[in-house]
Formats: C-alpha cells, structure tokens, sequence
C-alpha cells in the first residue's frame, strides 16, 4: 500500500492506496477521521488492517491547529466542545463538503460507495456528517466516540434509517468515557436504526485494539465489499507514507 500526503483547498489529507492500484478501476472508498489533537496521519495505519488491496482510504486532517506541548502542533475538527456551538459545528462541516468536493473526481467518489469511520472527536463528526447522508455513506464506524447535540442531529435524519452503524468502545477509556459510547448506542436504537453494532473491549482505555480493528474490518467488508474480496486485513503497517 502507499501513502500519499495531499495539500488541499479545504482540507490536507493522506491518500492510500493499493499496491497495484489502478486509476481507471472504481474502488470503494472508506473515509478515516482522526480525533482531538491528532493528524492526517494517525489513523492510516489501521488502513492494511481492514483490507490491503479493496479500497483506497482517504484521511482528511482537522480544521483547527492545537498546541499539544513540546513544540508539537495537533488538530481538532473544533475547540473542544465545539460540537455544540452551531457556528463552530456549521465551519467543520462546511469544510468536510469542500473537502469531499475536491477528492470526489481524482478518487472516483460515488454515493453508496464510501464508508466514513471516526475515532473520537473524529467519531462524533462521522456521526453528524453520516447520519444525515445515507445516499453518500454505505455505513459509519464510531470508535471510542459521543453523539453531540443530539436534539439539533435529531432534526436532520432520514426518516428510513437503514444505514448500518459501528459502534466500538473500550469500557476503561477515561478520555471519552463508556457512559457515553451506552447513551449514543441507546440513542441510535431510539431513533430507529436497525443495523447497528455495538460492541464495548474489556480493559481497553481510549484505544483501537486489535480485536476491535478485527471486528471493524469485518463490518466493512459485510457493509461495501472490497473491489478485491480475496485479501483480508493484516496487522496495521505496510504503508509506504512520505
């Protein structure tokens, strides 16, 4: 697999792609969204994890510079609990549609043909992008997340709410505690939505594991089938980034 880091108008963003990848083939497309003080570059290890060779993965980088200490500069998709300020939640989101705009020719972009999984804040916004885009999103991935505003995300969901949804929390995360990833697991069954996993990791704190990255590549490939079925997800690594 290769990595690729983009400057984009809206968003920079990591693109990854099969070895043997063809530019002329359509591929499904999963949509991976970092969390709180993260980068581009933090969630595409999990990329060969979920399937080396039936995707290309794209990782945008968040909206909002933050100093993480050491001289070190993280991200956020807004300040901390930006999700519900209207004005900061509007911004974010009016980012992620320029950046979808602008891969959507160079990747092939297809609506029904991409997945968006979050971790984190990054999950909280793959809650309040996706859920109001079935027709764009085959299924959303929350990982370790909350569902913020939930009347306000209420008032922009589909009334068929088919969409297939990931939930994965670990139930010692002190980041984003487990209270949170029950009360938006009881909000989406609330709401109506059938297809919905949810799954807690005994022992794990504010982390992907690897039995949880298991359980996530297969929902994936249940939910959009890779363009090459024949190659499961390996350990993550394997990615040639600049």
């Amino acid at each position: 697999m290769e990595g690729t880091a983009n400057k984009g108008s809206a968003l920079d963003y990591v693109s990854i792609t099969p070895t043997d990848y063809e530019e002329s083939r359509a591929y499904p497309v999963i949509i991976l969204v970092h969390g709180f003080g993260a980068s581009m570059y933090d969630l595409a290890g999990l990329a060969p994890g979920i399937h080396q060779t039936g995707y290309v993965y794209l990782c945008p980088n968040g909206t909002v510079p933050l100093d993480i200490g050491g001289g070190q500069i993280g991200f956020g998709w807004t300040t901390p609990d930006g999700f519900n300020d209207p004005e900061e939640a509007k911004n974010t989101e009016e980012a992620f549609d320029a950046f979808m705009e602008e891969v959507r020719e160079p990747y092939g972009l297809e609506p029904g043909n991409m997945l968006i999984i979050g971790f984190s804040q990054g999950g909280g916004l793959a809650y309040r992008y996706g859920l109001p885009r079935p027709d764009v999103f085959a299924g959303i991935g929350a990982l370790s997340a909350s569902i913020h505003d939930m009347e306000q995300l209420a008032t922009q969901l589909p009334d068929e709410r088919t969409q297939p949804i990931f939930v994965g929390h670990g139930d010692q995360d002190q980041v984003v505690p487990i209270d949170r990833g029950r009360s938006a697991n009881t909000q989406l069954e609330q709401w109506g939505y059938g297809d919905l996993i949810y799954n807690e990791y005994g022992g794990a704190g504010h982390e992907i594991t690897p039995t949880e990255l298991r359980d996530l590549s297969q929902w994936a490939v249940r939910v959009l089938p890779p363009a090459d079925p024949q190659t499961p997800g390996v350990s993550p690594g394997g990615i040639i980034l600049p």
